[in-house]
């Protein structure tokens, strides 16, 4: 099977390039949406009340653990969203997101400010879109 390849496209002619993020990425493969995370663990109790890094860092294992499920990783991320319930959370997402995505080829992301999540104690949701070559094994097809 052909190995995925992604190009990243920091500042298409004409656009500015952004700050910790590639305006474009584009490559081939399976694509693979994960839905929003939130800072909830395995058992469904919050994490991180009030403290958006940690929150932060809850969501980032849930979506590493989302793409391991589809056999991705985060080097096969191409775009991320962040909706946030205030923009002043953005620095401390950023630097847990840091941890975890390859910052010499970002993906393409967007935030957003939203009123509020679905529960009044969430700070942030993230979803992501990754492209990958092979089906996991356990996969289950519909």
């Amino acid at each position: 099977m052909k190995k995925k390849r992604l190009t990243h496209i920091p500042a298409p002619e004409g656009v500015a390039p952004g700050t910790g993020y590639t305006n474009v990425v584009m490559g081939s493969g399976r694509m693979v949406a994960v839905s929003g995370q939130i800072a909830l663990d395995d058992r469904g109790e919050l994490v991180g009340a009030g403290d958006p890094a940690a929150q932060a860092r809850q969501v980032f294992e849930n979506l590493r653990r989302c793409l391991a499920a589809a056999g991705a990783t985060f080097d096969d991320v191409i775009k991320l969203t962040y909706f946030v319930t205030d923009v002043a959370h953005l620095p401390a997402v950023r630097s847990v997101r840091d941890e975890y995505v390859d910052m010499t080829h970002p993906p393409a992301s967007s935030a957003v400010q939203v009123a509020a999540l679905f529960r009044p104690e969430l700070l942030l949701e993230v979803e992501a879109f990754a492209l990958v070559d092979e089906p996991p094994t356990g996969a289950v097809s519909s």
